[in-house]
């Protein structure tokens, strides 16, 4: 099959491109990418948040040498959005739910998973979790570079040549939106990881040191509520000042990708 039949749908949303997969096909992209059969892929979470944070930058995801970026459906305004201008239901891939299967896919495939973000103190609790949830997972290395590494390019290349040399395959990253973006897009090409992913908080999650929303709640849009109610002062701006702003670019601009 040729490269563009494999291509994803795509819409546009509030000015951002979204690649339309179902899971399943998310699943055959990683693997293709772990074979070498495709090129690199670069994994986004596309949410009210992401709208907002990229709305002058939307060049930062197109596909060049650091490989193609796959900006994937997350948050239920979008999810609904998507079906309105499509016709069809399609799932939401959030990172904090395709982390825990893409760890899986990577153990079933012998691939080596390197983690990029958190604090330190997040290291042990999360050696812990991913040992008893996946025991024979390869892990290259857990990176926790302080701020000003990350904001510096040089400092940020030495740390992709220690992650390409710990012969990381597929890597994730939870530098906060829209740090991981765009050192993704500076960095990941050096890493020489497969399958590199933006994923937030997802690590936290599965070490236990964030709590997810009920599963009720986020099917009906709430996990916002549920976090904001738990970090208020962190969360108030985006959800309550940034959310509407990003809402309403999305209710005016929902197309068809060129």
């Amino acid at each position: 099959m040729s490269d563009r039949r494999r291509a994803p749908r795509s819409v546009v949303l509030g000015g951002q491109r979204i690649d339309l997969l179902q899971h399943d096909q998310l699943a055959g992209a990683v693997d293709a990418a772990l074979d070498g059969r495709r090129a690199p892929l670069l994994l986004a979470s596309a949410n009210l948040d992401h709208v907002y944070r990229f709305e002058d930058e939307p060049e930062l995801f197109a596909t060049s040498e650091a490989g193609q970026w796959l900006v994937l459906l997350d948050g239920m305004p979008l999810v609904w959005a998507c079906k309105r201008v499509t016709g069809r239901a399609w799932d939401k891939l959030a990172g904090s739910d395709l982390l825990p299967d893409l760890l899986g896919q990577s153990q079933a495939r012998g691939a080596s998973v390197g983690f990029l973000g958190g604090a330190e103190e997040s290291r042990a609790p999360l050696a812990a979790a991913v040992a008893a949830r996946w025991p024979s997972l390869r892990v290259s290395g857990h990176w926790t570079p302080p701020r000003e590494v990350v904001l510096d390019p040089d400092a940020s290349g030495d740390l992709a040549t220690e992650i390409n040399e710990a012969e990381t395959d597929v890597l994730i990253v939870g530098l906060g939106k829209p740090r991981q973006e765009r050192w993704m897009a500076r960095h990941a090409a050096q890493t020489g990881a497969k399958v590199t992913g933006a994923f937030g908080a997802s690590a936290d999650f599965i070490a236990g040191t964030q709590k997810r929303a009920p599963e009720a709640l986020s099917k009906v849009g709430g996990e916002w509520l549920y976090r904001l109610a738990r970090e208020p002062r962190r969360l108030a701006r985006r959800y309550l000042a940034e959310g509407p702003v990003a809402l309403a670019r999305v209710a005016r601009d929902v197309r068809a990708a060129a």
